[in-house]
């Protein structure tokens, strides 16, 4: 602090009585010079008074006090090359003299801190406690006073308890510890000299409560102001300290008008304050409501979840790699803070409650508008650039990091997307809490994250006309303006850039069998190496055969631009067993799915894995497609779609199999002798007849599941896909058709619903063993009706044992297809309708078995 020397006229550094947490040197210098100023009209005045009451021994003794206590007054100056301590020892002489009460402390000096709490903390040691100070002489006591005097020195003091001090008459209560935080945050307690008239007591604890509501507030900014609290909570304290200057500029005025005007008196102190005190008040009760949620969000089990999210953020972000734990910071304090969203909750929800008080509201008003300024920056970020710029972790999305756009080709369940950036609910500000305006902001981020990361964002340009506080009225329409531009940036850059039409129209060729001639071809050439076990099947070379099939000219996929993103893999796992496990526990989850997908990859250790691996599966049952991706197109064809168009494309590969092995039956039966010519024997020839109508029935069964699960299922749905494409607004809602599509598909092609899948494949599993066995009696066949047929031969024992296979066989297929129609019946009713379709195409097999049974 600095004041103009009257004497020489030359700068000299003024050492002040007492050290006052928060004042700027602005504040100090105007109160230095109303005191330089009014010095002998204040020694006059208060002469006066105390002559009156008195005498003139006792008021030289007070005016000589007055003299040396005001809360500002400029003590004997030094020269400008006098070193710190010298300046330090005078001070800490002043401040003995102003302590009475004996204490531990017999030399206090003020020293220069170290480290500060915050950039704009206090960097002087506060002052001893009047408590703590020994060998000072005692105030006279206030019983030997008269009123006036009373009124004159308690006035003093109280200038000096309302900038942070302690007085002679007002002291701290001794319950008050400085250095506790939350006693600071509270704020003191004082205790009153006995002696006190009572009228002026009652003006005095008034005022009091301003004293403690300021020093709460000024411990709020020196702790709230540091670099671990977020930048909005630093915007509060910077809009709470420029209010405190003007409680600052009121304390002086105070002076002034106390050492100039004779008529100031304590009431009128009063009443001059009331205004800053209602602002104090609301201050103290913002001040003790985040202290108060700071508390309650304390709790261990909190912190120890917030960790261990960080901990397990750091390792996948590293790899794993334990060293990285040393770098995070993890502290108690930092988990408990109140900032960013929270506190603007904190202030606004306030703001409502006060809404009827024009002052309590104008401040509040001005509070959540500058402490939104931060909060906004990162939301016009995030909303017109697709970034994060929240050192803090105070902004409404949070990022995880470990989450890399490289790890979708293993993300199976859309982590990517889902978890890349998600939103703290619990921190949400009412002026965008309701959940479609968060929607929004999250996903116009997402959106524009996702196009710069492809290159198709300048994000050099400035954001301009952009709201900077959160009360703006043109909050809400910003945002869906962002929102509306990103969703039709990326679907632009999806559809029109990226091809997304063309890309599902290659999918459906390949998983769904839509002008499928070259699978026809692929079937043929590696019929042999799909007849192998599937662990011995060789996918170089289905790849290559594949390859070659999709490359025959005259093919569908022969100009098909995809195609070289095709490729061949064998799952370990059958169809049936792998949908069973999925569906038995919740439907086709995400989860599921991907547990299922690394399943295929490791060894399984359930009973039922057990047995699939001791009897094997055929190259042909592991066969599936994989189809590559790009990004930002792998957000929309995800790892979890493509799971889903190899779950129907391997049902209808099975499907496929059985109506050629069916096919084949027929073929075979049709040249081979001893099926095509007519057999001595009545009850071969009998049999025969009924082996035919069997692998008929078998046949139409076959066919009229495929038929439905491609023209019925899989066409309509995917007209009303495409269809779609074109409608969609949002890119979400396209990602979520794209699903539904998908879901609708495994639904009503029967592969979720446990009891019609397992119905399904015990029918499924009959027509191909009864295809494989017709296939082997080709050989034996003529053998049998080349036998004479009287009784004594072994032909009739043999057509007997032939009947009762053949019986069997028929009563299993008529058995599970009477089961599967009535299942299908029920679940038409129930769940899905165009399920009626198929059994009225299925009452063709039902309708033969019952003339067969005439």
């Amino acid at each position: 602090m600095t004041s103009q020397a009257t004497e020489n006229g030359t700068q000299r550094r003024s050492v002040p009585s007492r050290e006052v947490l928060s004042q700027t040197d602005r504040a100090v210098n105007a109160i230095s010079q109303h005191h330089h100023r009014s010095r002998s009209v204040k020694s006059t005045a208060l002469d006066q008074q105390i002559r009156a009451s008195e005498g003139e021994k006792m008021s030289r003794a007070s005016s000589t006090r007055h003299r040396e206590r005001s809360p500002l007054r400029a003590q004997s100056e030094k020269q400008q090359g006098e070193n710190a301590r010298a300046a330090s020892a005078e001070s800490s002489s002043t401040t003995s003299a102003i302590y009475q009460q004996p204490k531990m402390l017999s030399n206090p000096e003020v020293t220069l801190l170290s480290t500060a709490l915050s950039p704009l903390a206090l960097r002087v040691s506060s002052p001893p406690l009047s408590y703590q100070v020994q060998g000072s002489k005692k105030p006279m006591s206030l019983d030997r006073m008269g009123l006036d005097v009373q009124h004159a020195v308690i006035m003093e003091d109280l200038l000096y308890v309302l900038l942070g001090s302690e007085g002679q008459y007002i002291r701290f209560h001794e319950r008050y510890n400085p250095s506790a935080e939350a006693d600071r945050l509270s704020g003191p307690e004082f205790r009153l000299a006995k002696g006190l008239d009572p009228s002026l007591r009652d003006l005095t604890k008034n005022l009091l409560k301003l004293a403690t509501y300021r020093s709460s507030v000024e411990a709020f900014i020196e702790i709230q102001s540091k670099t671990e609290y977020g930048v909005v909570n630093h915007a509060l304290c910077a809009a709470i300290r420029h209010i405190m200057k003007e409680y600052l500029a009121l304390m002086s005025d105070m002076e002034y008008k106390m050492l100039t005007s004779p008529s100031f008196t304590l009431n009128t102190f009063h009443i001059e304050t009331m205004d800053m005190a209602r602002k104090l008040t609301e201050l103290n009760y913002i001040v003790q409501q985040i202290s108060r949620k700071e508390e309650s969000v304390a709790e261990y089990t909190d912190e120890l979840g917030t960790d261990f999210d960080k901990i397990m953020e750091t390792l996948k972000a590293n790899d794993g790699n334990l060293n990285a734990l040393n770098n995070i910071g993890i502290s108690k304090t930092t988990s408990m803070i109140t900032k960013g969203g929270d506190v603007i909750k904190l202030l606004t929800d306030r703001l409502y409650s006060v809404s009827g008080d024009p002052a309590s509201r104008e401040l509040l008003t001005y509070l959540v508008r500058e402490a939104s300024r931060p909060y906004m920056k990162m939301l016009n970020m995030w909303l017109h650039r697709g970034i994060i710029a929240d050192p803090f972790n105070e902004f409404l999305i949070k990022e995880q990091k470990s989450i890399r756009r490289e790890r979708l080709d293993e993300d199976y369940t859309d982590e990517y997307w889902d978890k890349r950036y998600t939103l703290r609910k619990d921190d949400l500000p009412p002026q965008i809490g309701d959940s479609r305006t968060c929607d929004k902001i999250l996903l116009a981020g997402k959106f524009l994250n996702v196009v710069r990361e492809c290159g198709g964002v300048d994000v050099s340009n400035e954001i301009k006309d952009a709201p900077e506080t959160i009360d703006d009225p043109r909050l809400l329409s910003n945002i869906n303006a962002a929102y509306a531009h990103a969703n039709g940036y990326l679907l632009s850059l999806l559809i029109n850039t990226h091809k997304l039409s063309e890309r599902l129209t290659s999918l459906k060729h390949y998983f769904f069998l839509d002008q499928a001639d070259f699978f026809t071809n692929f079937m043929d050439v590696a019929f042999h190496e799909l007849r192998k076990a599937a662990k011995n099947v060789s996918t170089s070379k289905l790849q290559s055969l594949l390859d070659l099939a999709l490359r025959q000219p005259g093919s569908i996929t022969a100009t098909d631009p995809f195609k070289e993103d095709i490729s061949v893999h064998m799952n370990e796992v059958g169809l049936t067993e792998w949908l069973m496990r999925i569906v038995s526990v919740s439907g086709l989850d995400p989860r599921d799915i991907a547990a299922m997908q690394l399943s295929t990859t490791t060894p399984a250790t359930d009973k039922s894995s057990e047995r699939d691996d001791k009897k094997g599966i055929t190259g042909i049952q592991a066969l599936q497609f994989d189809f590559k991706i790009p990004f930002p197109l792998s957000l929309v064809i995800s790892r979890k779609t493509i799971l889903r168009y190899q779950l129907l494309f391997r049902h209808l590969v099975a499907l496929k199999h059985i109506e050629q092995l069916l096919g084949v039956a027929w073929l075979d039966q049709a040249k081979t002798a001893g099926w095509a010519r007519r057999s001595r024997s009545v009850h071969l020839q009998k049999w025969k007849s009924k082996v035919w109508n069997l692998r008929a029935k078998m046949l139409v069964f076959i066919q009229q599941v495929l038929y439905f699960s491609t023209t019925e299922v899989v066409e309509p749905n995917w007209s009303s896909l495409m269809a779609g494409i074109s409608d969609v607004n949002t890119v979400d809602a396209l990602m979520q058709n794209h699903v539904d599509f998908l879901d609708t598909c495994l639904k009503e092609c029967m592969l979720t619903n446990s009891k019609l899948l397992r119905v399904m494949a015990k029918l499924m599993s009959a027509c191909k063993l009864f295809a494989t066995y017709t296939t082997q009696l080709s050989k034996t066949l003529p053998g049998i009706d080349s036998e004479p047929a009287d009784a004594d031969s072994g032909a009739v024992d043999k057509v007997t044992k032939l009947e009762s296979i053949l019986l069997q066989y028929e009563q299993n297929f008529d058995h599970h297809l009477k089961i599967l129609m009535d299942a299908l019946n029920y679940y038409a009713a129930t769940e899905t309708v165009v399920l009626l379709s198929l059994c009225a195409r299925l009452e063709v097999c039902m309708i033969s078995e019952t003339r067969n049974g005439l």
